[in-house]
């Protein structure tokens, strides 16, 4: 039995067309999984990376970088919808691999999607609550510093981080039309501020702003120019990530082959289209440039207060005061929906890898009552609450794109693969121009991956080493594919697969190193370095065994 056996089509879909109340409900329709989609893509990235990249980066021409990050989206989410539409099973890209590319590839996305999900959500959490300080200090209510923030900034215990994720999973655990009934009252609330914004603030753009509409780079690459637009594109990825969350909730949709793709490409359109608008309109009510050194609320708020008339002393007097704190509610909705969706993709996709055997069955056990993976979603309330408690944001920073990029890479590659070796099967939904689409969304996806920082790539390195770890050491010998056979096909090449990852984060953590100075702060040097060894002794040694048992 090899590493890279591959699901039958059959059981993925007698998994679809289970019922009962230890499965999961049939309870989203088409508007239902689009307003998911939405309420994990619009969060506070929007609010804050546009000003921070346009600044740094593109200039006015963020809007060229949009679209570039939506090209990739759109390839990938092609793929998805024909995925979702052909393999309506929880589990996202997980599944498609599992089905398409065998187990081996199916957990190195499973583990992917972990980082996406379960960490993003505790970073997210802790973002929220910097939020909530600042919008309680607009009606002079002060939350004591203690409570707000981790013991490593300073405090004690992050309070309003843990309240939030604690009431997101509680939600979930209630059940998925409740969850879905909340995220579409909190998508309305966020398109009506983005449309108020871009509505208020059209009449008071100035041209002259939009020129240089792409500034001339500085020497510095990445820097403005068209390195810039590139950089800037990897960057604001970030906003978009979200419209594949709706496809780990396939099992609860009414009807799958239809709604997916309508629930994937519809969320992705809409939020394209008011990215687009937002990031004209931002750039156009004052310069690019004076959102240099703004974070948090801040490019929304310098745009807003150039939204008035100026006053005998050359100061300009702001129309809409109100507008600032209507934001502040709007990001607070917006990670609170971003938070609800990645703890039920989390969820998903453990749901699946449980049931086949990858990791423990406690993830795949269905509460007959609400029919939600209930203790899954317990468990995942107390460690992505008490992570986000004591943790600072800095040591897991926002929620990576690269994660997000390598996921949609192998759902393009999966659907390539499917089109070739299984073109039988039936497809509600069609991937046009099979392999063109695939292969455009497979290189602009890489292409957005070499330009994010050496940094990113070392937090993907070691988080896939600790996957295969786990997977070397559990899922291998409790597969249900794998019938319990501990030493597989394929094991060699798995950890010669450790080896690489071993050689790349070396190379990552050197390059990370070469880039930010060897006179700066080398930790994540040192951790690269110290983590690769020590991974490196131990494959080799395990490789060494097995050829001295060979040759017994």
């Amino acid at each position: 039995m090899s590493l890279f056996v591959r699901k039958p089509m059959a059981t993925l879909m007698n998994e679809a067309q289970e019922t009962g109340s230890h499965t999961l409900k049939r309870t989203l329709g088409a508007w239902g999984l689009t307003a998911l989609g939405i309420g994990a893509i619009i969060g506070a990235g929007l609010f804050s990376i546009t000003g921070m990249a346009a600044a740094n980066h593109a200039g006015p021409a963020i809007t060229i970088s949009f679209i570039v990050a939506a090209l990739g989206c759109l390839f990938a989410g092609l793929c998805y919808a024909e995925f979702a539409s052909m393999i309506p099973v929880a589990g996202s890209a997980y599944t498609y691999s599992y089905a398409t590319m065998g187990e081996f590839i199916a957990w190195i996305i499973g583990w992917d999607l972990v980082l996406e999900y379960a960490v993003g959500a505790a970073t997210v959490g802790i973002s929220w609550s910097r939020y909530l300080v600042k919008f309680l200090e607009g009606f002079d209510v002060h939350l004591p510093p203690q409570l707000t923030v981790g013991p490593w900034d300073g405090g004690i215990i992050n309070l309003p981080a843990v309240s939030i994720i604690v009431l997101m999973s509680l939600l979930l655990i209630k059940g998925t039309k409740e969850s879905a009934f909340v995220n579409a009252i909190i998508v309305g609330l966020k398109i009506a501020v983005v449309l108020v914004f871009i509505f208020l603030g059209w009449k008071y753009i100035n041209n002259d702003n939009y020129h240089p509409y792409i500034p001339d780079n500085t020497g510095s690459f990445g820097a403005f120019g068209f390195s810039g637009i590139i950089r800037a594109a990897a960057i604001v990825f970030f906003a978009y990530i979200g419209f594949d969350a709706v496809s780990t909730a396939a099992q609860e949709a009414k009807n799958p082959k239809r709604d997916m793709p309508i629930g994937i490409l519809g969320s992705l359109a809409i939020c394209t289209i008011l990215y687009l608008l937002f990031a004209h309109v931002m750039t156009g009510v004052t310069s690019y440039k004076t959102f240099a050194g703004k974070d948090g609320i801040a490019p929304v708020a310098v745009a807003i207060e150039h939204m008035g008339k100026m006053n005998a002393a050359g100061i300009i007097v702001q129309d809409y005061p109100w507008l600032n704190r209507a934001i502040l509610v709007a990001i607070l909705a917006g990670y609170s929906s971003v938070i609800l969706v990645m703890l039920m993709g989390q969820s998903r996709v453990f749901y699946s890898m449980s049931k086949d055997g990858l990791i423990p069955k406690i993830f795949s056990t269905i509460n007959p009552k609400t029919q939600t993976p209930s203790k899954s979603n317990l468990l995942f309330m107390l460690f992505v609450s008490l992570f986000a408690a004591f943790v600072p944001a800095r040591v897991v920073g926002e929620m990576t794109s690269i994660g997000t990029l390598f996921a949609f890479i192998l759902v393009c590659i999966g659907v390539w693969v499917m089109r070739v070796k299984m073109p039988e099967l039936p497809r509600s939904f069609k991937t046009p121009l099979v392999p063109l689409v695939p292969i455009l969304g497979i290189g602009v996806c890489l292409f957005m991956m070499v330009f994010l920082p050496m940094d990113t790539w070392i937090r993907l390195l070691v988080w896939m080493l600790i996957g295969l770890d786990i997977y070397l050491v559990y899922g291998v010998k409790n597969s249900l594919l794998g019938m319990g056979v501990a030493n597989r096909k394929g094991m060699k090449l798995a950890r010669y697969v450790g080896l690489g990852l071993c050689v790349l984060l070396l190379v990552a953590g050197g390059l990370h190193q070469y880039t930010v100075g060897f006179d700066t702060d080398r930790t994540l040097m040192y951790i690269s370095i110290i983590f690769a060894v020590i991974h490196l002794l131990v494959f080799a040694r395990k490789l060494n065994m097995k050829k001295e048992a060979e040759s017994i």
